[in-house]
């Protein structure tokens, strides 16, 4: 079996406090990148290893990969023995949730290939203990999450605007991003108001703290803001990943080789067409769940 990986943007994030649990409450809606996908590759075997061949990727137990293969050993009680190739196009340390997105599919291939038939709410419960992220990746559609993070709301969402992704070389550590929330200051000189795109309010809390250390995104996403062609720009989740929603007229690539010439001809890019819709998945809805997991 080959299963395709999609990764996310967070169109909206809004952090609502730190909680007397530790965590930090959020609310935050979640589209789907299904343009931009890393790959698996399942093959039978008689025990389960991972090979990956992009330098950086651990390929032991450490991996979420492997990590949710065994505990879906675990909760079901099926061995899993498959050699699995994982082929990475979802950059690391994006706030684009290529290992999530990873592991997510991972339990979903292995549902099918093992036929145990687990429905999609357990899944998403066993899918929670290795991170609060991973279960939104199940429904393979737009997600609301809140509380932090294990309240997920599929939600309906026409989405008909082009995404341009742009990412420099360095990576931005999630739990780092959100330690530093509360105490980060505003820059003066950039905007940090919520903009409007696709009928959607774009926001994200944690530009502040990341752009108080990394000037170079608040100049990127402000820089993409001041384009014809764009309608918004922001960045994603924890980032180092800012993208720009353009008009469906535009030339995007057009678009994406005048930034790489005015910003740094180094940054990763990816272009994520206009869609007339964001598909329902084929696994049914059953709207609001909560799971008991791990968060940032």
């Amino acid at each position: 079996m080959i299963t395709l990986a999609p990764a996310k943007i967070n169109l909206s994030l809004r952090i609502t406090g730190k909680r007397e649990d530790g965590f930090h409450g959020l609310e935050t809606l979640v589209l789907p990148i299904t343009s931009l996908c890393d790959e698996l590759e399942f093959t039978a075997a008689d025990t389960h290893s991972l090979y990956c061949g992009t330098p950086g990727v651990p390929t032991d137990e450490t991996n979420l990969v492997s990590r949710a293969l065994r505990l879906f050993e675990k909760e079901s009680g099926l061995p899993c023995p498959y050699n699995i190739t994982l082929t990475k196009r979802i950059p690391h340390g994006a706030g684009l949730g290529g290992g999530s997105a990873d592991a997510a599919h991972t339990f979903l291939a292995l549902n099918d290939l093992t036929d145990a038939g687990i429905p999609l709410d357990t899944m998403a419960g066993w899918a929670a203990q290795l991170g609060s992220d991973i279960p939104l990746f199940l429904y393979q559609k737009p997600c609301w999450c809140s509380g932090r993070g294990e309240i997920i709301e599929p939600f309906d969402l026409t989405w008909d605007l082009p995404i341009v992704l742009f990412k420099p070389a360095f990576d931005i550590p999630t739990p780092w991003a959100y330690s530093r929330w509360k105490d980060s200051q505003e820059i003066p000189s950039i905007s940090y108001e919520a903009q409007e795109a696709g009928d959607q309010q774009l926001f994200n809390d944690l530009e502040r703290p990341v752009f108080e250390k990394h000037r170079f995104l608040a100049t990127l996403r402000t820089h993409l803001q001041d384009q014809d062609e764009s309608l918004a720009a922001m960045m994603s989740g924890s980032g180092s990943t800012v993208f720009a929603v353009l008009d469906p007229a535009a030339d995007a690539h057009a678009f994406a080789k005048r930034t790489l010439k005015a910003m740094d001809p180094t940054l990763w890019w990816h272009h994520h067409p206009a869609a007339t819709l964001i598909e329902q998945s084929d696994r049914p809805s059953r709207g609001a769940f909560r799971t008991q997991g791990a968060n940032r």
